[in-house]
């Protein structure tokens, strides 16, 4: 592709861009462009909303460059401060590793890791000791970090911010000078800490960095963003079916996004969507398993994704059982003339948290015990074996005695 069509197909759904002919101008070079992505290992598991940038990663790669994956071993003792009203603990040096451990393997999902550069920044941050870090601090005013909009709207609220929280977006910039970044990409949301990169590449005499960033997805509340600590997530470990029966509870409202930022359709493939939908040409739950079906596929295979439409199916269409529920053993000692509370049994099976969540469960009428709704969150349920508890409408499991 010559460097403006490579620009073309790039810039698809992106939301800022700076700047548009810094990166033509790299693409004319005709060498192959260290296109950087950071992720901080705060959480063990990647989500689809991580997906997003990542599938951008990919492109490039197919265009001939070079994907420069970090993995912030070190800035995730922190915390990155973006979007938060508060500071983050921070974390363990052990914690962050055990993070960090499963990254490389569900990135591999996504990207050609082989042609990937592969780095943990604590590589050179454990180097650069504290001479190193007060001249990358003094490379930056406290007056430009209180622009951030997280930093100014805490300031107004008089909430707390600590002076880790205020290097954060300097680490995260230094990781750009020692990769020699051409372009950062990522979520909206990290726009000040990649212009800051801009900013500190210029002070290191380095030609600064293109920044890209894509909006951010909506999780399947259809409202807050995609996050693991909202619940309203979509784990790519996550197994076909769990990960289906999810993509199908998204709000009609959001389904045109997840077709654009999870399967590369155009406003004009989504906007023809919408038409016929509004036609009568096309129904909103048939669209919905399609694209469904399409995102596990990508990372279970078609099989899989084949496999887990049809139970989906079965369970949710023709009202049957799944084909494989699990166990919850229950001992006989547990039982109090036959029975067991609801609550208790459905915390030993795990479909619930705690016991105030599994009464929460019953007092929406999301519980069902043999086929029996439940409707008093104090009932004693009998136990024989071989009943079915079920909790909303993916949680399911075979009650057997000991």
């Amino acid at each position: 592709m010559s460097p403006e069509q490579q620009l073309e197909l790039l810039r698809a759904h992106c939301v800022d861009f700076v700047s548009e002919e810094e990166l033509l101008a790299k693409l004319r070079t005709g060498r192959s462009l260290r296109i950087k992505y950071g992720a901080d290992p705060s959480a063990p598991d990647l989500h689809l909303g991580h997906t997003v940038p990542i599938r951008r990663l990919r492109l490039f790669q197919e265009l001939g460059h070079t994907v420069v994956f970090i993995i912030g071993d070190f800035t995730g003792r922190i915390g990155d401060p973006s979007g938060k009203s508060k500071t983050r603990p921070m974390l363990t040096q052990e914690q962050v590793e055990a993070n960090a451990r499963t990254y490389a393997a569900q990135v591999g999902r996504l990207l050609d890791m082989e042609r990937c550069e592969l780095h943990y920044n604590s590589t050179w941050f454990e180097t650069l000791g504290v001479d190193g870090l007060l001249r990358l601090a003094s490379r930056y005013t406290v007056a430009r970090m209180l622009e951030r909009d997280d930093f100014s709207l805490r300031m107004d609220a008089q909430e707390p911010i600590a002076v880790v929280e205020l290097l954060y977006p300097l680490i995260q910039a230094y990781d750009s000078v020692a990769v020699r970044a051409d372009v950062e990409l990522g979520g909206t949301d990290q726009l000040f800490n990649f212009l800051v990169g801009r900013d500190i590449m210029r002070a290191y005499d380095l030609e600064p960095q293109v920044v890209m960033t894509w909006p951010l997805l909506v999780g399947l509340d259809g409202v807050e963003k995609m996050s693991k600590s909202l619940g309203n997530y979509v784990g790519i470990t996550d197994p076909p079916t769990e990960m289906f029966g999810k993509l199908m509870s998204i709000p009609d409202n959001v389904m045109g996004m997840y077709y654009q930022l999870l399967l590369d359709w155009t406003p004009a493939q989504e906007a023809q969507m919408r038409a016929d939908i509004a036609a009568g040409r096309a129904h909103p739950r048939e669209l919905k398993a399609q694209l469904a079906e399409a995102v596990v596929g990508i990372y279970h295979g078609a099989q899989a994704a084949q496999a887990a439409r049809a139970e989906f199916d079965r369970v949710f269409a023709q009202h049957q059982l799944p084909t494989d529920i699990p166990e919850v053993r229950v001992p006989a000692e547990e039982l109090n003339e036959g029975g067991i509370w609801i609550v208790k049994l459905m915390t030993m099976a795990r479909l619930v948290p705690s016991n105030s969540e599994g009464r929460r469960q019953v007092r929406q009428k999301a519980v069902t015990y043999d086929g029996e709704l439940v409707q008093d969150e104090m009932a004693q349920v009998p136990v024989k074996g071989g009943e079915v508890l079920q909790v909303g409408k993916r949680r399911f499991c075979r009650v057997v005695v000991d």
